[in-house]
């Protein structure tokens, strides 16, 4: 199930990015006296009693400034709160109730969105200040101090009160989902057109064509599939004067979030980016089995091992992708990529028997110790699956603060090294023998 989107909304200055850091655990929205400082969204993943989600901070909103950022700031609050499953409307307990509360209070009312009216800068923390915010319309106001941090908990159980229910099967068609991502311009839309025969994705020459996810259903060997056509990804600087597409980031990542299998498209033709760099990070970060697209070969006059190498050094990180040289243009190796596709979706399902494991485990203890830290010695007990998609194995060893993360890479080399594991990421975790 997808993560709840959560948007942190309110007029300039009243301590969303303060709000957002403290929930998100470190500064990532900047943080400043002037009003106005955050103009793009910013979103991050967060956590509270068990469950995961995603909050969103926005711009101030303040519909007397003459700021000439203001109309974007708007259009992305707009967005933002069109996308979330709860909005939290932060004010000034300090000001009071202004105008610019009142005027985004008379919007928040009309939608049908759960919105959390909280009250923050009340250093006193007295439940009193909080009575004339009633007046808004939106509930019961909670009190908050993000400086002090008094109050974030209730606030945080308020806002988790309005999740949809975690078993909840939003989806309950199994029909594997193939998410399409890359940034723009690479032939996303074009590869789907290839796949089903027809034209029934938007393609154009220009950047950002796409602007929101499309789920187009195809048969493949008789079998039904969904390819999931996303927006391209843009670099920062690009999305930050792009406001439609700055969300259209959060969309591609809650459909690579909701994708069985990812495809990953790049140029062929252009050097891997950053950018490029950074959406295969997303992937392998979610988990998610994927193959490597490298599109327009067609048009690559290089060397192609000069090719792979290069691709091989900047995915270091997830050296088990699965690459496919293919020209969307000329229907060039399209063939090739569902059978790899569903070869990563495979490996990630893959689940190994205790026994198997064990002896894998004890073949790459053999060959290289666990470390030792400050005269301890780790120690290594047994291994077992916990899950699939991607594979996760649980160590439990006499110390867990003792396994490091090179000793982990080692493991899963080994292991690849018995299984095949292409396309898929591996994942370790790491508990003392004691743990419950």
């Amino acid at each position: 199930m997808a993560k709840p989107i959560v948007a942190v909304v309110g007029r300039p200055n009243v301590g969303k990015s303060t709000f957002f850091n403290k929930i998100c655990g470190e500064r990532i929205s900047i943080v400043d006296d002037v009003p106005g400082v955050t103009r793009d969204r910013i979103y991050a993943d967060a956590e509270w009693a068990g469950r995961e989600f995603t909050l969103i901070d926005t711009g101030g909103l303040d519909p007397k400034s003459e700021d000439v950022f203001q109309k974007e700031i708007a259009l992305q609050a707009d967005i933002a709160m069109e996308m979330a499953d709860v909005i939290v409307m932060l004010v000034d307990g300090k000001s009071g109730v202004t105008l610019a509360d009142e005027m985004l209070a008379k919007k928040l009312r009309k939608k049908e969105t759960p919105v959390v009216l909280v009250v923050n800068k009340l250093d006193r923390f007295d439940i009193n200040d909080t009575f004339e915010f009633y007046a808004l319309g939106l509930g019961t106001p909670l009190p908050l101090s993000c400086e002090q941090s008094k109050g974030i908990g209730d606030v945080l159980d308020e806002i988790k009160a309005h999740f949809p229910p975690q078993d909840e099967n939003e989806n309950e068609d199994e029909t594997l989902k193939i998410a399409i991502v890359g940034r723009p311009n690479v032939g996303k839309s074009s590869i789907i057109n290839r796949l089903l025969g027809e034209k029934r994705v938007v393609v154009s020459d220009k950047e950002g064509t796409t602007r929101d996810s499309v789920m187009v259903p195809f048969r493949y060997n008789k079998k039904k599939y969904y390819l999931v056509d996303t927006a391209g990804l843009r670099r920062s600087r690009g999305v930050e004067q792009q406001s439609v597409e700055g969300y259209s980031v959060l969309r591609t990542m809650r459909a690579i979030e909701k994708a069985d299998v990812v495809v990953i498209v790049v140029d062929a033709t252009t050097r891997l980016t950053e950018q490029d760099v950074r959406i295969a990070g997303y992937v392998h970060e979610a988990g998610k089995p994927s193959v490597v697209a490298l599109n327009k070969m067609d048009m690559f006059e290089g060397d192609r091992e000069e090719l792979v190498a290069k691709l091989n050094k900047d995915l270091a990180f997830m050296d088990y992708y699965l690459p496919v040289f293919v020209s969307a243009l000329k229907g060039t190796r399209l063939g090739d990529l569902m059978p790899n596709v569903l070869r990563a979706y495979e490996n990630g399902s893959k689940r190994i028997k205790t026994g198997l494991l064990n002896e894998m485990l004890s073949d790459a203890l053999v060959n290289f110790e666990p470390p030792s830290k400050g005269g301890r010695k780790a120690k290594i007990k047994y291994i077992t699956q916990a899950s699939t998609l991607p594979p996760t194995f649980v160590l439990f060893t006499n110390d867990d603060k003792l396994i490091n993360f090179s000793y982990l890479r080692y493991l899963e080399n080994r292991f690849r090294e018995k299984v095949d594991f292409s396309g898929t990421p591996l994942k370790f975790v790491v508990k003392s023998k004691e743990d419950k």
